[in-house]
């Protein structure tokens, strides 16, 4: 498997698969025909349908220019793709030739794959292809799952992942102090602060609890739609679950920055395992591969903060991605607003309640997580092509 890296990445949003991505792409493709006089690129599938509302045709134009870049979206569904956000790249001359072309795959969490080319030329970090594998042998030098992390990755893991910390603290702290209604023409008001200043009239501890952890996850996810700088984790659009939770846990109970490292080691080892057996793409395996791979990954991470057993975060994790299992990701207007933003803050109370049941539960469980993984990636290539982010089905299609 390869680093946790390439789970949490920092970029605009408001989609990794579909802004990121996309932006990568033309970046690579530009410095390939660096004398092309313009530029076209034809957008199929998922970008195609959804690629307004993610400002996917913005995210290439700029990178392209200062010279022009024709963005054509072809939305027919006979075509056959190799994957659900495909995109094809051409270089024109002067006279509005064909001098090269590339087509290229967004496969999510901002990663792309070059047809016809190897996969990333990144190195192997795990050995292992799951967390089964990887808990035996944790369990048999006696080592957590954190220490594992950090001994695979090698230097710099630590300080990459203070980084990570670093901005997500400060996507929640911006979005906090946001108001006003984000862009896309749904008029959806900004929220974070409201629910942040709003005290329950009785407000007991458990409620204060759901409403601060909320109110942070509309911080980051309202950042994020509003094309600011966030962490994909796994995702843009799951952006806000596991910042949300251990930005809470730290006030609340004084965990130290080396502390909540240590969690989004673990955090990102779920993330990493997911994304090398299944999908973090909603294109690919609906909302589920985004937010419930993102509440796997903040359930396992609280539990690494509070030194549970490796057992415990297993099942944390399996718990979380199980109860997201089918859940279709339908973007009205394309937009990563409705039910996005809400979708973030609901994961992140799970998370929560994830935790809370391994307390109790993780010696009675008969699901591995790694069935889960291998579960999802089949539940969501049996969705219907209309609730995998095309924006043709669900509330999608029924609001108005």
């Amino acid at each position: 498997m390869k680093s946790i890296r390439e789970v949490y990445k920092t970029g605009r949003g408001p989609s990794s698969s579909h802004t990121m991505g996309p932006q990568k792409a033309a970046m690579i493709f530009r410095a390939k025909y660096p004398d092309a006089a313009s530029y076209r690129c034809v957008l199929y599938g998922s970008l195609a349908e959804t690629g307004k509302g993610h400002r996917t045709d913005t995210a290439v134009t700029e990178t392209f220019a200062p010279l022009p870049c024709e963005v054509i979206f072809n939305p027919d569904r006979s075509i056959p793709l190799p994957h659900d956000n495909t995109l094809d790249l051409f270089a024109l001359d002067a006279d509005g030739a064909e001098i090269g072309r590339m087509r290229i795959m967004s496969v999510g969490g901002g990663d792309i794959q070059v047809e016809g080319e190897p996969g990333y030329d990144l190195p192997e970090v795990y050995p292992e292809a799951g967390f089964t594998e990887i808990a035996e042998s944790c369990l048999r030098r006696n080592i957590r799952l954190s220490d594992y992390v950090f001994e695979r990755e090698g230097d710099g893991i630590r300080d990459f992942l203070f980084d990570v910390w670093n901005t997500m603290k400060q996507e929640i702290e911006e979005g906090l102090t946001r108001r006003g209604v984000l862009p896309g023409g749904l008029n959806v008001e900004r929220k974070a602060q409201y629910l942040y200043n709003q005290r329950h009239i009785d407000e007991s501890a458990n409620t204060r609890e759901n409403r601060i952890v909320c109110a942070y996850a509309f911080a980051a996810s309202e950042q994020n739609a509003d094309c600011g700088t966030i962490v994909t984790a796994p995702t843009c659009g799951s952006c806000a679950v596991l910042p949300s939770v251990l930005k809470y846990m730290q006030e609340q109970k004084g965990f130290s920055d080396r502390q909540i490292v240590k969690a989004l080691a673990v955090g990102g080892l779920i993330g990493t395992i997911v994304k090398q057996n299944a999908s973090v793409s909603g294109a690919e395996c609906g909302c589920q591969a985004e937010i419930g791979t993102a509440c796997s990954m903040a359930s396992a991470a609280l539990c690494e903060l509070h030194e549970m057993s490796i057992g415990q975060i297993e099942y944390a994790a399996e718990v979380a991605l199980e109860h997201h299992l089918g859940l279709t990701c339908d973007p009205i207007c394309g937009l990563v607003q409705i039910p996005c933003i809400e979708r973030n803050a609901v994961a992140a109370m799970r998370a929560i309640n994830a935790l809370s049941l391994a307390n109790f539960l993780s010696e009675t469980r008969k699901i591995s997580f790694d069935m889960v993984v291998h579960t999802m990636y089949e539940t969501g290539r049996d969705l219907n092509v209309r609730y995998r982010e095309t924006a043709e089905g669900g509330l999608a299609k029924l609001y108005s």
